[in-house]
């Protein structure tokens, strides 16, 4: 599980978590620099994916179905095209392929996704869409009574300085075709997933993902860049339906 900029393992829909939880083993954990974990030392997607490979080798871990949302949907991406053995199954939501062919969300949408401690009300007009504020508030509920009651970490620490390294490292991601032109390159099965309304990534990312890689699956939620979260249930259930079909 490869989560976004600036956030932590703990900052997954617990309720989503759950419903994964049932037909899987999840494996989250928190980013070089963030949460509980050391500094970072790099400054790529491809660090990160390399870290990821090493988190795996170190708790024996030979292959793991690879879900990433937003920027853990880059390091995914690096995951599967430089450690291929390490990738049983991708499933991308919310992100994009990098270079000339990633097409970015609104200038507001972005500057809110760059900032190193945005506000909660940013936060959920960000995440969901403006008629479903309610749903949002309800989320941010559940991560705060699940790290209470100890079914996730109380784990939120995202320094700024790691944020913004972060960050930069979607400038190198934007500026160079090379990741674009590996995607082809993926062998295991893809599932990538968008948000209708997502005006941080928009769903013609996923498209574009999909149409690079042979047997690509694509599947565009309602909600924004929240939508795994949002539409939790359809959204489960197409993991848990894409994971079985090729077991």
């Amino acid at each position: 599980m490869l989560v976004g900029t600036g956030s932590t393992m703990a900052e997954w829909d617990p309720a989503l978590l759950r419903l994964l939880a049932r037909e899987h083993r999840l494996v989250l954990f928190d980013y070089p620099g963030v949460g509980m974990s050391g500094p970072w030392h790099g400054r790529s997607f491809d660090s990160l994916a390399n870290t990821t490979a090493g988190l795996m080798e170190a708790i024996d871990l030979p292959r793991a179905d690879v879900l990433g949302w937003s920027m853990g949907g880059f390091v995914a991406q690096r995951l599967a095209i430089d450690h291929p053995a390490r990738v049983s199954h991708l499933i991308l939501a919310g992100t994009n392929p990098g270079g000339s062919r990633a097409v970015l969300g609104t200038r507001k949408a972005q500057a809110i996704d760059s900032e190193a401690d945005p506000s909660e009300a940013e936060i959920l007009r960000e995440l969901y869409p403006a008629d479903r504020q309610v749903e949002g508030r309800r989320f941010l509920h559940r991560l705060e009574l699940a790290s209470q009651s100890g079914e996730i970490p109380n784990d939120f620490r995202a320094p700024a300085a790691t944020t913004r390294r972060q960050v930069a490292a979607e400038d190198p991601w934007l500026r160079s075709d090379r990741n674009y032109s590996q995607l082809a390159t993926i062998t295991a099965p893809i599932l990538t997933t968008a948000g209708a309304e997502d005006s941080v990534v928009p769903p013609v990312n996923l498209r574009r993902i999909a149409a690079c890689i042979p047997g690509a699956e694509l599947h565009v939620f309602p909600g924004a860049h929240a939508f795994l979260f949002q539409e939790r249930r359809p959204f489960s259930r197409a993991v848990d339906r894409f994971l079985s079909d090729d077991a």
